[in-house]
């Protein structure tokens, strides 16, 4: 069980938001769904949410690529630490596109009863995504010796 949910976890990142496939999130996801994560202002929770959130991403990041560096899964959890990186060429959540690359980590966490992932709790490295992005100083900046 724990290999068949690390493969189905794994169809979000890569297929969903990596390659733009929403038809998955409908296969994956079950139809009562929690994301406990923060949605960007005027995302709404579940399916219809999620379409929006992978159309609004592909839509400033569209040369996204997501790898998943470590996945690890225990009952009915599934644990993945990925690696993302983009080039944003579009408005995001209210930013313009800067045209700069960035490359972000994040940790995922999905919760997988009857084949669907019914919970999501996610950790992104946001502050080091907009540095890169040239939204925030980077770390030191404006510092005098």
């Amino acid at each position: 069980m724990s290999e068949s949910n690390k493969a189905l976890a794994a169809r979000m990142p890569l297929e969903v938001f990596g390659q733009g496939r929403t038809e998955v999130i409908d296969e994956v996801v079950a139809p009562d769904f929690v994301d406990h994560g923060d949605l960007p202002p005027g995302i709404p929770p579940g399916h219809e949410g999620l379409k929006l959130l992978v159309e609004a991403t592909r839509s400033a990041f569209p040369d996204l690529t997501i790898t998943i560096d470590h996945a690890i899964a225990e009952g009915d959890f599934v644990v993945q630490h990925v690696i993302n990186s983009g080039t944003m060429k579009g408005d995001f959540a209210g930013m313009p596109a800067s045209g700069k690359h960035a490359t972000w980590e994040a940790v995922h966490i999905a919760r997988i009863v009857g084949g669907k992932i019914v919970e999501h709790w996610d950790v992104q490295d946001q502050l080091g995504m907009l540095q890169q992005l040239g939204f925030l100083p980077p770390p030191g900046a404006g510092r005098s010796a």
